[in-house]
């Protein structure tokens, strides 16, 4: 099959890229950057932005499966993410449409939840977006479900965050201060629980997404790890691996919360809403209906996905070094944080 991955450059398209070339898939890369990987002379890539419909359509002819990953994420500016996460997934959906793709694949989020007040998460709780990163995935959302009514089959799959190789942004900052031998603060005591994910999971799940019947794909799928404990639990497997015997600290959440606001007003931290208003709390979702319909079966824990990520982290570090950004890709600048890391 010839696999179309929009925004294949990034952290997700890459471990997705090699997921597929694994078994024997033909891949195209579509994204803003070039695809700079050790697999760039085995796929097909393409220099595009999905906000230039015609140039979009002509490039998405011949693929029969369409995996929709590009967005701008929520330290982009409030146009980039609107014109991107909304038209521009509007632009994927209706070049998938046009040129008669067997499946067009959505990466949504379980940011679309917004700060809820019950866990687990269903797919079928209220949509409360944070931010307008929150607001614009809702919006992409009810783009692709108007989609479906047209005849176009549209899995819509909503991850925790995940993690592994290649992930960098906001882990970049807790490895760094992990593997330079200091603790880490946490936003209130850490015994909430927050689930994540492994990217090889997540891609296998996506694998499914795109090739179970159809009739069972078209639907909307939360996803994530099945095993994970407290943060403090999880985040502390990390700083155990490192082996400088430090501990993850909890501090009272309020403070800091309201500290991190002045900080993101200031532009001096590179926390936005997202992370620390829901990093206190507890945030998991249901994966039965992916488990059930799919046959998702992850393998990875968040320790065991934390301590792989962190693995990369240190074989790969010179790779990144003096490199910063507001992608998975790249380390994110640590702002005045970088000074707190002094205190631990």
């Amino acid at each position: 099959m010839k696999y179309f991955i929009t925004g294949g450059s990034g952290f997700l398209g890459i471990n997705l890229t090699r997921h597929l070339l694994s078994r024997g898939h033909e891949v195209i890369i579509y994204d803003l950057l070039p695809f700079d990987y050790p697999e760039k002379n085995k796929v097909t890539s393409i220099i595009g932005d999905i906000r230039n419909f015609d140039f979009l359509k002509e490039s998405m002819k011949g693929a029969d499966i369409v995996v929709h990953t590009a967005a701008a994420l929520p330290l982009y500016s409030t146009e980039d993410i609107r014109t991107t996460d909304i038209d521009g997934t509007r632009n994927v959906c209706q070049a998938s449409f046009d040129n008669g793709v067997a499946r067009m694949v959505h990466i949504s989020s379980t940011a679309v939840y917004g700060i809820p007040d019950h866990h687990p998460l269903f797919e079928t709780d209220k949509l409360d977006g944070v931010g307008e990163y929150g607001k614009a995935k809702i919006a992409a959302e009810e783009i692709c479900k108007n989609f479906r009514k047209k005849g176009l089959v549209v899995p819509i799959l909503r991850p925790k965050s995940f993690i592994g190789p290649e992930r960098l942004g906001v882990f970049a900052l807790f490895y760094d201060w992990a593997s330079t031998g200091h603790g880490f603060p946490m936003i209130g005591n850490g015994k909430n629980r927050y689930q994540l994910m492994d990217v090889e999971d997540f891609c296998e799940g996506i694998y499914l997404a795109a090739t179970v019947d159809a009739s069972k794909a078209n639907d909307v799928f939360n996803f994530g790890a099945k095993e994970f404990m407290t943060m403090k639990e999880d985040y502390q497997a990390v700083l155990d691996e490192a082996g400088f015997g430090k501990k993850i600290s909890g501090f009272p959440a309020t403070p800091m919360i309201w500290t991190l606001r002045l900080l993101e007003l200031l532009h001096i931290s590179p926390l936005y809403k997202w992370v620390y208003e829901t990093a206190s709390k507890d945030s998991f979702v249901s994966i039965q209906k992916a488990e059930e319909v799919l046959g998702y079966a992850p393998t990875y824990s968040n320790k065991d996905a934390l301590v792989r990520n962190y693995k990369w982290y240190l074989e790969h570090r010179k790779d990144f070094e003096g490199k910063s950004g507001v992608s998975h890709r790249v380390p994110w600048k640590q702002g005045i944080l970088g000074f707190a890391k002094l205190f631990f």
